[in-house]
């Protein structure tokens, strides 16, 4: 673990293992790589990047307005470049999942593969959807407006904690409570920004889509969700997969917005399986980290 300068910020970035680079972009806004931390059992086959994305995590050097869809993109390609890689695979989680969509549409010509883990090409699944679908599944008017609320960038910083806590069962809804602590703890050097949150949602995502824009990505793309997932339903996942020229589109049985968390064997072993059959690279695409 390090951190590195990245053009006007410091970037907290971890690398580890070897093989083919395949850089993680997380969730959020607010959180950190942590929350992807299954991906490390990825190490003994490809050089697995976390990083925090600028004003989430241990990430710092600029105020939170600078967190733009331009500056997110353009950090993850001087990380590239300074890492030297010539191109690499890049796997976006939720949010994350917005991030790397601009990034495959702004740096095409980085990109060898693009995973699309639980995340959405336009912002009205989260910010509207979202809190309806959650009042359909039964959740109390309490919760169905503390998420509206969430989504919207319109919490107070300190009930950011408390409403992740109160969200668990509809993020993660075959997560028994044991398997829940687990995360917890193996998740406990996590470090929360809640005011990327508020910003992110509030103002950077506020409108945004690229569904019109999706024909453009020709990497090879994975499609991925859980079936249960209450941000990005597979209805969405389904229109994203069919966006997407070269998209294939997988559904996660029994797992709700994070299946790396509550069916981690399927989603590595179908990271894998995908990069691996898509690859078919040559050797000098991806240059080892100096």
């Amino acid at each position: 673990m390090t951190v590195m300068s990245i053009r006007d910020v410091r970037l907290f970035v971890d690398v580890v293992g070897c093989g083919y680079p395949l850089a993680l972009m997380h969730g959020g806004p607010g959180a950190d790589h942590w929350t992807l931390l299954p991906f490390r059992k990825l190490a003994d086959r490809f050089t697995v990047i976390f990083y925090d994305h600028r004003c989430n995590g241990r990430s710092a050097g600029a105020p939170v307005t600078s967190m733009t869809w331009e500056n997110l993109t353009a950090d993850a390609e001087a990380l590239r470049e300074q890492l030297g890689f010539q191109k690499w695979a890049v796997l976006g989680h939720s949010f994350g999942g917005k991030v790397a969509l601009e990034y495959a549409l702004r740096y095409p010509e980085s990109l060898s593969h693009l995973i699309l883990l639980d995340t959405g090409g336009d912002s009205w699944w989260d910010q509207e959807n979202a809190p309806e679908l959650l009042a359909r599944r039964g959740f109390s008017r309490r919760k169905v407006e503390l998420a509206r609320r969430w989504f919207n960038g319109q919490i107070a910083p300190w009930e950011f904690y408390p409403t992740l806590m109160r969200l668990g069962a509809a993020y993660d809804p075959h997560t028994s409570l044991l398997s829940a602590v687990r995360t917890m703890v193996a998740e406990r050097h996590t470090k929360g920004r809640p005011q990327a949150e508020i910003f992110g949602f509030g103002q950077l995502t506020k409108g945004w889509t690229v569904m019109n824009r999706l024909s453009e990505i020709t990497v090879p793309t994975l499609v991925m969700a859980g079936r249960d997932d209450f941000l990005f339903p597979p209805e969405h996942q389904g229109q994203l997969a069919a966006a997407i020229p070269n998209a294939r589109l997988e559904i996660v049985e029994r797992a709700g917005h994070n299946p790396h968390d509550e069916q981690t064997a399927q989603v590595m072993k179908a990271v894998t399986d995908f990069i691996s059959a898509a690859a078919r690279v040559p050797a000098d695409d991806a240059v080892a980290a100096t």
